[in-house]
């Protein structure tokens, strides 16, 4: 996630909370991308060290778990600058040009130089982002995809290039029969009904096969896996997209909660403030009197009861407010509950981070050291393929 500071409720609903759900089924890492941030805001990086500070306290709040969770800072792993680096000697300058939210966003920043390589390459760096940790699978938004599907193109051109050893079949055989002959020949089938009649049910078979094995090495794995396809070594896995379901969390203005917008409700906000914000929101604008019926789908808190409250409320509220037979406070009073009960227990878990950073600090510095010892597995069989292992 990129530096931007404290976080809102948007924010929670759209990551966060799938975030807290991901780390009890998969092994993950999550980090503050303070490089990125420096792709538009390299002239006034002065704010981005606090941000990331406030930003990692919003996660623990959120119910991020450093027990289940690697969490760490960006710049903390220069191993993510190594393999950028290296992914770039044979990344076409096309690839990154065409993607889609490259041109976008210099339209939307025109007040911004992006006229720099930083800001054409992190597409780029994403890429090593995932590619470094050797990821399965990476939880992103609709708009998103496409970065997934470049980082995809990048490994399969990548192991293309480095991933055929001048013994890679013979490896490969002897590797099959570490397996044990049970699971060995059971393998042989699969590839062969993959490679002679393609069935892909099959290959799917033999990947789950393979990563099954607790008895072989990495690199005879990533060797198995290639070979199913009849290419070479698998040095870097393609990743798949995981979609994050789409947040529903509107604004006070019912347009999407943002901080550009002005709309938004901070996730450890002050209770009092919190509904003070909401008691003031806008309602439906025809709606003047409280005795003129108002229509809720043109109204910002219907929105946010579609997120906050139980059907009996919302039938409450459409009835209520179709007949003019409750007042806009009335309307807005169970949704501000609703929030402020949903963020009680965020609050409760910020305190005590907030009170002591160097348990913060303490948190990501072992977040950091974890990243780090992954991060060197992948670069060192990178460094060897590329010829840049001199041990």
């Amino acid at each position: 996630m990129r530096s931007t500071g404290k976080l809102h409720l948007g924010h929670y609903h759209g990551v966060l909370k799938n975030w807290v759900k991901l780390q009890h089924e998969y092994e993950c890492f999550f980090f503050a991308a303070d490089w990125h941030a420096l792709t538009t805001h390299y002239e006034s990086p002065w704010g981005i060290q606090g941000a990331v500070w406030d930003m990692i306290v919003d996660w623990l709040a959120a119910g991020v778990d450093p027990g289940s969770a690697t969490m760490f800072i960006q710049s903390k792993v220069p191993e993510h600058a190594e393999l950028h680096l290296l992914l770039s000697m044979i990344t076409p300058l096309g690839w990154l040009e065409r993607v889609p939210t490259y041109k976008d966003q210099q339209e939307a920043l025109k007040e911004k130089d992006l006229a720099t390589y930083g800001f054409l390459g992190y597409p780029l760096l994403q890429s090593a982002d995932i590619l470094i940790y050797r990821a399965g699978q990476v939880p992103v938004g609709a708009d998103q995809v496409s970065h997934i599907e470049l980082t995809r193109e990048l490994a399969r051109r990548f192991n293309h290039i480095y991933g055929r050893e001048p013994d890679f079949e013979a490896q490969a055989e002897a590797a099959i029969k570490k397996m044990g002959k049970k699971t060995a020949k059971l393998y042989v089938n699969l590839r062969k009904k993959y490679t002679e009649q393609g069935e892909d049910l099959a290959l799917e078979t033999a990947r789950a096969l393979v990563r099954d094995q607790q008895n072989i090495s990495l690199s005879d794995r990533d060797r198995l896996l290639g070979y199913l396809e009849g290419g070479g070594k698998v040095i870097l896995p393609e990743p798949q997209a995981l979609l994050t379901p789409d947040s529903k969390m509107p604004g006070l203005d019912g347009r999407k909660m943002s901080k550009s917008y002005g709309n938004f409700i901070s996730l450890r906000e002050d209770p009092e403030e919190v509904a003070l914000k909401i008691k003031t929101m806008q309602t439906d604008p025809q709606r003047v009197r409280r005795t003129d019926p108002g229509d809720p789908e043109k109204c910002p808190v219907w929105q946010l009861h579609q997120v906050y409250s139980p059907d009996s409320t919302k039938a409450w509220v459409w009835e209520g407010c179709t007949t003019a037979g409750i007042g806009c406070i009335e309307c807005k009073k169970p949704v501000a509950e609703a929030v402020i009960d949903e963020q009680q227990p965020m609050r409760e878990r910020a305190k005590r981070f907030e009170k002591d950073p160097r348990l913060v600090r303490s948190i990501i510095a072992d977040g950091n050291d974890r990243a780090r010892d992954a991060a060197k597995q992948t670069l060192e069989e990178v460094r060897q393929v590329m010829g840049l292992s001199y041990d």
